[in-house]
């Protein structure tokens, strides 16, 4: 299933322990990138909540916010002997460094983020609600994704339709037009003065035409369209493989219009560009 880069979900929630929001943002990036905004209390979920993305987002800039507004709690309160020892070790050092300032209050020192915490028990169950509303926030996210890019997809393959509409006319102009430059050649060589060899002649003609000759081009182009189409029946991420042949699409429509000795064949080059850069445009918010 094609899923866009661009997506915004949430989900909100009350706990014991207070009320969570979660909020996913995603907009288009080559690779994953993941970025996080969380009270330091739940800092300690991060390594678990990139696991859990990682296994379903391939691409894009993530941003993960979670807003948590706690409730006074009853059960007992501890402090984090390990953090209270570098507070006072730092508190020491301003000391020494500025004698005159106005050393924090205790209260002050309480509010230092992390320094009183819960009973382990409570912090599990904390984390345990946190991550399971983060799932639902998650699920959302990809649901969000997924329905973007289903229309994604059907912009594309409109674009696609196009592209072979153009490619289909060009190979039919294209016996016309030889003929038409055949012609065109001969009746210029005919007022030529001077005599030329028969064979000379064919053998030259030969060569031109062989350097305006554009069905290599158009049958890449119906291949690339083939391989672009079936890449959209996909359940895997596919942005990056179609990225690439946006590249070969542009490469054969440049061809096209550098070796095009006819208007129908030019018009029909910029057109392909025109309809190359719109799919192009698609294929950047594609996972």
């Amino acid at each position: 299933m094609i899923r866009s880069m661009t997506a915004y979900a949430s989900a909100e929630g009350q706990t014991a322990r207070g009320r969570l929001v979660w909020e996913l943002r995603s907009v288009n990036h080559r690779y994953l990138e993941l970025s996080f905004r969380m009270p330091e209390e739940f800092r300690a979920l991060e390594g678990k909540l990139r696991e859990l993305i990682e296994k379903r987002v391939s691409r894009g800039k993530l941003d993960v916010n979670l807003r948590y507004r706690g409730t006074p709690v009853s059960g007992k309160l501890m402090l984090d002997a390990g953090l209270l020892e570098s507070l006072r070790q730092l508190e020491q050092e301003v000391a020494v460094a500025l004698p005159t300032a106005t050393p924090a209050s205790r209260f002050e020192v309480l509010a230092y983020p992390g320094l009183v915490v819960e009973s382990d028990i409570d912090q599990a169950s904390m984390f345990e609600s946190a991550l399971a509303l983060f799932d639902v926030a998650l699920e959302d996210f990809i649901q969000t994704r997924s329905r973007e890019g289903e229309r994604l997809r059907a912009v594309m393959l409109d674009r696609l339709d196009a592209i072979a509409a153009v490619v289909v006319q060009v190979r039919e102009w294209l016996p016309d037009i030889r003929q038409a430059l055949r012609t065109r050649l001969e009746t210029k060589l005919a007022d030529l003065k001077q005599p030329l060899d028969p064979g000379r002649l064919e053998q030259e003609l030969l060569l031109y035409l062989q350097k305006l000759d554009v069905d290599e081009e158009i049958e890449r182009l119906g291949s690339h369209i083939a391989e672009a189409r079936q890449r959209l029946k996909s359940s895997e991420a596919v942005g990056r493989r179609l990225d690439f042949l946006m590249q070969e699409f542009n490469r054969e429509s440049n061809t096209l219009g550098s070796k095009s000795v006819d208007t129908r064949t030019t018009q029909a080059a910029v057109e392909l560009k025109v309809l190359i850069e719109q799919l192009r445009e698609q294929v950047q918010n594609i996972e």
